[in-house]
């Protein structure tokens, strides 16, 4: 784990190292001050020598000058190294991510992955921080004022020893008994993010159906959960300020009790005495900051563990050594494939599907909820590898070819049309970031989006809200089409993704799709038979496998769901959600 996130931080290696450095320095000035305050009481105010208060008042600002100085280049350069460390995390992430096939992306609930990004990481930028400054001031600070109490008074001295063992088995096991809830607390976070998420999302949803009291209901429960976990913790590690002041009183009683019978027996000077304090409030100042890195650190390893997840995590899907960029035609052939989602799954979600579409072929896909229909298609461009047999397009295996060429070549329209915040041409382009204007308006017309279009008042520079929230279904639907044809495919998917359209405009798009591209091959998934019906072949998916194949009139004499569904569609009523 540690040497996973040691790699992103050689960019700042220099401003890692120059941190401790002047926090270093900075240690040393603040140690050498209390010594001069010794000897300007010892040698300046009991003896009367003003000249002498002088030169070392003089140099006591020089050398506090200067350790303000380190201090502050300590935390300029602690901030530059923590930060780049944070944002090289998040880029090494999101960029990961992006590697990421729907198997592995599966894995982790939208949610967990934003809480990764964003809180997780900024626990390690602030650990980073403390581990550069903290643990290195306070262990250097620690040492040297005991090494100078010491150097003093050996049995002052021993006063901080005992404290500091105390105080160290007190804090490890604080530190050992948080370790568990801060572990829990992330999970808990995804939860909670989880539920802001899902209902800002869908909150058109929920005032629709007056949920807002149940959405209430089960942010309050997320929070609450948190809350209880946190609450634990931080209870836990409430104890360490009274443990910490109490062991600072303490040892400034056993210091002055002591250190007054010293004096009147000569054995320790008053300048000593008053170094002694300092020493001890020194000491037991970086034991406090000792205790707070501890802390910090125990909910880092929590975070680090996260992230260095998804930093590890590697793409189920990726490039040959020599891939092919080429794709000859829009040929498909599905040899003895099986598929399921999960490697250990006990039932194929595909089972032994054989099949085998010519280059240029409109080709319609129908079936009930839950029968492969997506799953098959998406086998195409390589968003889910096969478990078993082989998916070939232009004669050659899918695996063979350089993924990006491969799924510029497969366009998909899938089930849930999304549009990113911009104009309707920046999402256009999407398809082609060098398509002219000319070629968006051709788009549009061959998926009937610039009907719609054409009557906005900005046309084509129209700016679409994040999510599309400011279009509707159809339109939506209709500009993803418009995005997909601009890649102009030798294969065009098209999953339910006319779904929201009327049937006359999905007559007129169907038809353009015959006239103007007939070169593309068409994979058309679809609920209702008038959107397939005049298809080159149509599959009929059941349970995972092909139930018929064949031209409208053939499946209508030899496919009894065919059939039954055509009846109970062209009777008024029914699809393949509702029987016959």
């Amino acid at each position: 784990m540690l040497k996973t996130l040691a790699g992103y931080i050689k960019e700042f290696k220099t401003a890692s190292i120059l941190t401790p450095v002047f926090m270093l320095l900075e240690v040393v000035m603040e140690t050498v001050i209390p010594l001069m305050m010794a000897s300007i009481i010892d040698r300046g105010v009991e003896v009367g020598d003003i000249r002498h208060i002088y030169q070392m008042g003089g140099l006591m600002v020089l050398t506090a000058g200067f350790s303000l100085f380190a201090g502050i280049m300590g935390g300029k350069y602690g901030a530059r190294a923590s930060t780049g460390f944070a944002r090289n995390l998040r880029k090494a992430m999101y960029e990961n991510i992006q590697t990421f096939s729907f198997s592995n992306i599966d894995k982790y609930s939208t949610a967990g992955l934003i809480t990764r990004l964003t809180t997780d990481v900024t626990n390690i930028q602030n650990a980073y921080q403390m581990l550069l400054r903290m643990c290195t001031r306070a262990p250097a600070s620690l040492i040297c004022a005991m090494a100078m109490a010491f150097f003093i008074n050996v049995r002052i001295a021993s006063i901080y020893l005992l404290a500091v063992i105390v105080l160290a088995i007190c804090l490890g096991l604080l530190v050992t008994r948080t370790m568990k809830y801060f572990d829990q607390v992330f999970k808990k976070y995804d939860g909670l993010n989880a539920s802001i998420q899902e209902n800002v999302s869908a909150i058109r949803v929920v005032k629709a159906y007056v949920r807002e009291k149940h959405e209430k209901s089960k942010f309050t429960e997320a929070s609450g959960n948190l809350y209880r976990m946190f609450v634990k913790a931080e209870s836990l590690i409430a104890l360490n300020s009274p443990l910490m002041q109490f062991t600072v009183y303490s040892c400034i009683l056993g210091i002055s009790w002591l250190g007054a019978k010293m004096i009147v027996s000569s054995q320790l000077t008053t300048g000593n005495l008053s170094s002694l304090l300092a020493y001890c409030m020194n000491i037991l100042m970086s034991l406090m900051m000792l205790s707070f890195v501890f802390v910090m650190l125990t909910m880092s390893v929590a975070s680090a563990r996260r992230i260095v997840e998804v930093l590890e995590e590697q793409a189920d899907i990726t490039n040959p050594q020599d891939p092919v960029y080429e794709i000859k035609n829009g040929d498909i052939c599905f040899d003895h494939v099986s598929f399921s989602y999960k490697q250990d799954a006990r039932e194929m979600v595909l089972k032994d599907i054989n099949l085998t579409i010519r280059s240029g072929e409109t080709i319609g896909i129908i079936g009930g909820t839950g029968t492969g229909k997506s799953s098959l298609v998406n086998l195409i461009s390589r968003l889910y590898d096969v478990s078993e047999g082989r998916v070939l397009v232009g004669g050659r295996d899918v695996r063979e070819y350089d993924l990006d060429t491969l799924r510029n070549q497969v366009a998909a329209v899938l089930q849930n049309n999304v549009l990113f915040s911009g104009t309707i041409l920046d999402n256009l382009r999407w398809g082609d970031r060098e398509a002219t204007m000319e070629e968006c308006i051709y788009a549009c017309q061959l998926a009937c989006a610039d009907e719609f279009i054409d009557k906005l008042p900005k046309g084509y520079e129209t700016y679409i809200e994040q999510g599309g929230t400011n279009v509707s279904g159809g339109q939506k639907q209709r500009l993803c089409i418009a995005r997909a044809l601009l890649k102009k495919p030798k294969i065009l998917i098209l999953d339910d993704s006319t779904s929201a359209v009327d049937t006359a405009t999905d007559g007129k798009i169907r038809r353009a799709f015959d006239q103007k591209i007939p070169g593309t091959t068409k994979l058309i998934i679809a609920q209702r038979i008038t959107s397939v019906q005049n298809a080159d072949r149509i599959i009929v998916m059941d349970e995972g496998q092909i139930n018929g194949f064949g031209t409208h009139e053939e499946l209508l004499k030899s496919n009894e769901i065919y059939r039954d569904v055509y009846d109970s569609q062209t009777e008024g009523s029914g699809d393949f959600d509702q029987p016959a």
